[in-house]
């Protein structure tokens, strides 16, 4: 029972990091190669998500719901590998989203609009 006390707090922790992030990153960024907070606790939703899908859809649904902006797409990608329906639906709700954060794709770093990001993963482009 302790064990699972611990995995909870983990857990609630990628969420909260999560909920807050500016930056949207997958793998390692710079030149380093380092890997942001929030991948890290992306990693550990996406997780979750795959050991326990029920309780895991429930994180990332709020998430969808209250995170900033690079947290609403860190959870949308996440929705969309569980449930490819449940992800277009909700990179459509998130077509009309301003909010700006920051990208990075190895050493490149952008800044883009959710509603572009969404439109992009909509598309395939």
């Amino acid at each position: 029972m302790v064990g699972f006390g611990k995995h909870d707090r983990e857990l609630a922790a990628a969420v909260e990091e999560l909920a807050r992030a500016d930056t949207l990153a997958f793998g390692g960024v710079g030149f380093a190669g380092q890997v942001l907070p929030a991948t890290e606790a992306y990693r550990r939703l996406a997780q979750a998500l795959r050991e326990d899908p029920g309780r895991g859809r429930k994180k990332v649904d709020w998430l969808l719901a209250h995170g900033s902006p690079a947290g609403k797409a860190y959870a949308a990608t996440l929705l969309e590998t569980a449930d490819p329906a449940g992800g277009r639906a909700a990179w459509e709700r998130l077509r009309h989203d301003d909010g700006e954060f920051t990208t990075f794709s190895g050493c490149l770093m952008g800044r883009v609009t959710l509603r572009e990001y969404a439109t992009e993963r909509l598309t395939g482009d």
